[in-house]
């Protein structure tokens, strides 16, 4: 099994900065793609942004050029730097894992999907 632990969720005014951390722990032999997903009252939840085990990065259009994701692979880490906040990034944040728990999983392409509990982000004056 794999934990998904998220962080730095917080009420933050406009325009404002916030740093999201996200641990993973257990049985790990190697992380592929981590992302976060964000989910407003009433809404489906949506991709926010993704980064390979390679740093290759994607994002949504929305937070293109506010946000920024990075990872440390030898922590098992995901980070998601927040810039310039807006009341409509008001959500809960999910980080989410793709794992290879052993090598032969990897040569094989298992990979299986694991998610954080979520960490809350409200932006409001």
């Amino acid at each position: 099994q794999v934990q998904l632990v998220e962080s730095g969720g917080d009420l933050v005014q406009p325009g404002a900065s916030l740093r999201l951390s996200c641990a993973a722990s257990g049985n790990i032999f190697r992380i592929n793609v981590m992302g976060w997903y964000r989910q407003a009252p009433g809404k489906q939840r949506e991709l926010v942004t993704t980064i390979t085990n390679g740093g290759m990065t994607t994002y949504a259009d929305s937070v293109k050029g506010r946000f920024t994701v990075s990872r440390d692979n030898a922590k098992n880490t995901l980070y998601l730097q927040m810039n310039s906040l807006k009341p409509d990034d008001t959500a809960v944040y999910y980080c989410n894992a793709e794992v290879f728990s052993s090598i032969l999983d990897m040569l094989k392409n298992r990979r299986t999907d694991y998610w954080g509990q979520g960490t809350q982000v409200t932006v409001s004056s």
